[in-house]
């Protein structure tokens, strides 16, 4: 079997390289042995705007432009609603923080997301003693229904293999790559953490980052903005809620743990009133860089093999991004941004 591409991971990374092969009419097949949970597990919010210290996240205008659509083009083609529109609402804790606030939203760069009006409003049962700041434009990917979703789709198509990619089977030749009895153009190596396995780019400074999340049934708490403050509170409907998230940097396991949950918790309670009840408790490792910029590019020996990874905690905005880039770096020649380019780290 020839194809175009073969594709290792269906994570973020992995889906949005599909749909950009898809848009450009190449053939692929991807490997996924479920063995990450990084993008299944996520917050999944679309955010431009990093809320601890009130500045734009990294091109988040070019990386926007390019993820809705895409979101928007898979939910029609697999008839799901997978984007929801909600504020974020920052729950200020000072004076000094309001006064933050402000100041960003004279920025130029910020003043289309943050909104100046202060909202004092208050809700039943949160602690909200200084206000909020209304974040606009942003809302959530339901990231574990698009990866339940989209494996699916691609194993009704029959471009789905279920396995483990074995790197010592691959074999390389000037002009291609083959694997067992494919053969590809290329190879593009979107596997999340799971890279720490894979003997052309384990070198590469992919750190790893667990977080955890809980959603909680509360019935009280009836707010319809995700709230942000020492964790997110991102209602899901129902009465359900996610809350996240924990950064551990030495523990390397999807298991959640009692510690990530008591910490959690702990921190809600000082943010909420209410009672609630835990539904669910997750754990996945964000693949994260120590610079918290993408990995992408070509390897330095072989000229068919790429890694797409790296995505981090905005991975919902990142990848359609870095996805077009490393498209247009094979395909058409055009240079990657300094940024996320793995030439780096030579």
């Amino acid at each position: 079997m020839n194809v175009d591409y073969i594709i290792v991971g269906s994570g973020l990374a992995g889906i949005a390289f599909c749909e950009t092969l898809l848009k450009h009419g190449k053939s692929f097949v991807v490997f996924d042995d479920g063995s990450q949970q990084s993008s299944s597990v996520a917050g999944g919010l679309y955010n431009p705007v990093i809320l601890n210290r009130f500045t734009m996240a990294w091109k988040a205008n070019e990386q926007l432009e390019l993820a809705l659509p895409m979101y928007a083009s898979i939910e029609q083609k697999l008839n799901l609603k997978l984007i929801h529109k909600q504020a974020i609402y920052r729950l200020f804790t000072s004076i000094e923080e309001q006064n933050n606030w402000f100041q960003a939203c004279d920025d130029p760069k910020l003043s289309e997301f943050l909104s100046s009006r202060l909202v004092q409003t208050k809700f039943g049962h949160v602690q909200s003693s200084f206000g909020f700041g209304e974040v606009l434009h942003c809302g959530r990917i339901d990231t574990g229904l698009l990866s339940v979703a989209y494996k699916a789709y691609l194993k009704q198509s029959g471009q789905l293999i279920e396995a483990s990619f074995e790197y010592d089977q691959l074999k390389i030749d000037a002009h291609s790559v083959s694997y067992k009895s494919l053969k590809a153009r290329q190879i593009v190596f979107a596997e999340g953490f799971g890279l720490q396995h894979n003997p052309f780019f384990k070198d590469l400074p992919l750190n790893g980052t667990k977080g955890e999340l809980v959603t909680i049934h509360a019935p009280d708490l009836k707010i319809d903005f995700v709230l942000k403050s020492s964790v997110f509170i991102i209602p899901l409907g129902d009465d359900l809620y996610r809350i996240g998230s924990t950064y551990n940097w030495t523990d390397k396991s999807n298991e959640p743990t009692e510690k990530g949950r008591e910490e959690l918790l702990w921190k809600l309670d000082k943010i909420i009133d209410c009672k609630y009840t835990v539904q669910k408790h997750l754990a996945g490792i964000r693949p994260t860089v120590k610079d918290r910029r993408p990995l992408v590019g070509r390897h330095h020996n072989y000229n068919h093999i790429y890694v797409l990874n790296g995505l981090g905690t905005r991975g919902v905005m990142i990848a359609p991004y870095v996805a077009d880039q490393l498209f247009r770096y094979i395909e058409e020649g055009q240079a990657l941004t300094k940024e996320i380019s793995i030439s780096r780290f030579a």
